[in-house]
C-alpha cells in the first residue's frame, strides 16, 4: 500500500505541482486548501502517514495548524513555506515538525524529504523496544519506552510526541546520566545529520522540556551540560 500524504497548501499551482511530484514518486498524495479540510482529512479515517503544511493559510497559520495536529496525532509533520528566518524554523522544530522546506524548492527534493522522515519513523519502532529507564539506584524511573506503539510515557502519561522527540528521548533514556553531546543526538535522530544544525537539537530539547513539564513540574528530567550536551537525569 502506498503511504498516504496530505498536503496542506492554498496556492493552487504550488499544491497541484507537489502533489503531482508525490505521485510520481510512488506516493498516495492527497490535498487540502484551508486548515478546517486538512483536520477533516485527518480525522476522517483516512490512514495518513506525513503531513506537509504551508505556513500561510486562508483561515489559519501552519504553526496553529501543527498545533492542533500534534494534540491529536503523532504523524510526522514537514513544514513547506516562503519564510526563511531562523525564528521560523526553530519556532516550527519547536512545535514538534520533523523537517522544514524552504520556497523555492525542488519537488523532487520535497519528495526525498517525505520519504527520509517516513523511513526515519518506521526505523524508530524495530530498535525501540528497550525496557523503561533505571535510575542510577536500579528502580524504574518515571519514564516507559513502548516501542511497538511509538510512546514514551512520562509518570504514566503518553508524550505527545514527534517522531523526532521520540527518537531523541528514546536515545536518552537508553543511558541515564551519560552526556550526549548534540553531534551523538543528531545522529540518532536524523536520517541526514550532517543537514541539520545544532541549534534544531536545543529546540527539540526545548520542546521536549515543555511537554514533560507540563506533565509534571519537577525535577527537571533533562539535564543541561554546558559545552557538551544534554543527558536524562540518573536519580530521581
Amino acid at each position: 500500500m502506498k503511504p498516504k500524504v496530505l498536503v496542506v497548501e492554498d496556492e493552487l499551482s504550488i499544491l497541484e505541482n507537489v502533489l503531482y511530484s508525490l505521485q510520481t514518486e510512488g506516493f498516495d498524495a492527497v490535498g487540502c486548501r484551508t486548515g478546517a479540510e486538512a483536520m477533516g482529512a485527518l480525522l476522517g479515517g483516512d490512514d495518513i502517514r506525513l503531513a506537509v503544511l504551508d505556513i500561510g493559510l486562508p483561515d489559519t497559520t501552519g504553526f496553529d495548524l501543527c498545533r492542533e495536529m500534534r494534540s491529536r496525532t503523532r504523524i510526522p509533520i514537514i513544514f513547506l513555506t516562503a519564510r526563511d528566518a531562523e525564528i521560523d524554523r526553530v519556532l516550527g522544530l519547536e512545535l514538534g515538525a520533523d523537517d522544514y522546506v524552504v520556497k523555492p524548492f525542488s519537488p523532487r527534493e520535497l519528495s526525498a524529504r517525505v520519504r527520509a522522515v517516513l523511513r526515519r519513523c518506521a526505523a524508530a519502532a524495530p530498535d525501540a523496544d528497550a525496557a523503561p529507564a533505571q535510575t542510577g539506584g536500579g528502580a524504574a524511573a518515571p519514564l516507559e519506552v513502548d516501542g511497538d506503539r511509538m510512546v514514551i510515557r512520562y509518570f504514566g502519561e503518553p508524550l505527545p510526541l514527534s517522531s523526532t522527540e521520540f527518537r531523541l528521548l528514546r536515545t536518552l533514556c537508553a543511558h541515564p546520566g551519560r552526556v550526549y553531546s548534540r553531534s551523538q543526538l543528531m545522529h540518532a535522530a536524523w536520517d541526514e545529520p550532517d543537514a541539520a544544525m545544532e541549534r534544531t537539537v536545543d529546540a527539540h530539547i526545548k520542546s521536549l522540556r515543555s511537554k514533560m513539564r507540563a506533565v509534571r513540574a519537577e525535577p527537571d528530567a533533562l539535564q543541561t551540560h554546558r559545552g557538551l550536551g544534554y543527558s536524562l537525569r540518573e536519580t530521581w
